[in-house]
């Protein structure tokens, strides 16, 4: 069992990392689009999700002859039993992954730097007017690379976290859209790490409810509606008074 734990993770562990160099992969064309070529963001946008839905496709086809999904393997889910002698929500905390840990440490860390730190203050400022950015004499297409190809490492991460640690195998287009719920929950959590944590346990839990729904007598197709009916609820009502960043998809030379 030991042998096999370490197999497990060791092969959880190169997952993981080959999924964050997919996604910089994916991102590093979405960051010369924009950056570079100045292509509008939907357009990119809806571009490289139809390409990478293709390549993956292929992919599967090509390496392991099957177009829908690839055979399963041993889940590295691990349970943090440490957390079950907390009150109340310990037995909560200990059901969880190892990849929960993984998430916590994304968002302090993301806060801390982008709140604390010089960089993250770059950042934003590159993310609030690129052309002040330009003049205090910042790199600003270099800054924007760097803010892109983190996103896309993270979104690596939130992929092979589905594959690997979830449903032990890719399909075909596993996400189901889960990538637009992201962008919905970013926009309520007003940009901020902190924010965005209780805005993703507000998607989280109508995503357990319609999964719960589904064994009771309710028709599944309405069921699975729930978490995009709720996103749309959001983007109607809940962000007319929240503003993203001044700089969102304008140029450093506009």
């Amino acid at each position: 069992v030991g042998v096999r734990g370490r197999y497990c993770v060791r092969g959880g562990v190169l997952g993981f990392r080959h999924g964050m160099v997919g996604g910089v992969v994916i991102v590093l064309f979405h960051g010369i689009l924009a950056v570079r070529c100045q292509v509008n963001q939907v357009i990119r946008g809806i571009g490289l999700n139809l390409l990478a839905l293709a390549v993956t496709t292929l992919l599967l086809r090509h390496i392991w002859s099957n177009k829908g999904s690839t055979p399963q393997v041993a889940s590295i889910s691990t349970t943090l039993d440490f957390f079950a002698p907390i009150p109340v929500i310990g037995p909560i905390l200990a059901q969880q992954s190892v990849s929960f840990l993984v998430m916590a440490a994304v968002v302090i860390v993301g806060w801390i730097v982008l709140f604390t730190t010089r960089s993250g203050l770059r950042l934003r400022m590159v993310g609030q007017n690129p052309n002040a950015a330009a003049t205090l004499g910042l790199r600003v297409h270099g800054i924007k690379y760097c803010g892109v190809l983190i996103c896309g490492a993270l979104a690596g991460v939130g992929g092979a976290y589905l594959s690997l640690d979830q449903l032990d195998m890719f399909v075909r287009n596993m996400t189901a859209g889960r990538g637009y719920i992201a962008v919905a929950i970013a926009i309520l959590g007003r940009y901020n790490p902190a924010q965005i944590v209780p805005c993703a346990l507000l998607f989280g839990f109508w995503d357990a409810v319609q999964i719960y729904l589904q064994g009771e007598a309710f028709p599944p197709q309405i069921v699975q509606m729930l978490p995009y009916i709720v996103t749309l609820l959001v983007l109607a009502f809940g962000v007319k008074h929240i503003k993203p960043p001044a700089g969102v998809g304008k140029y450093d030379d506009e």
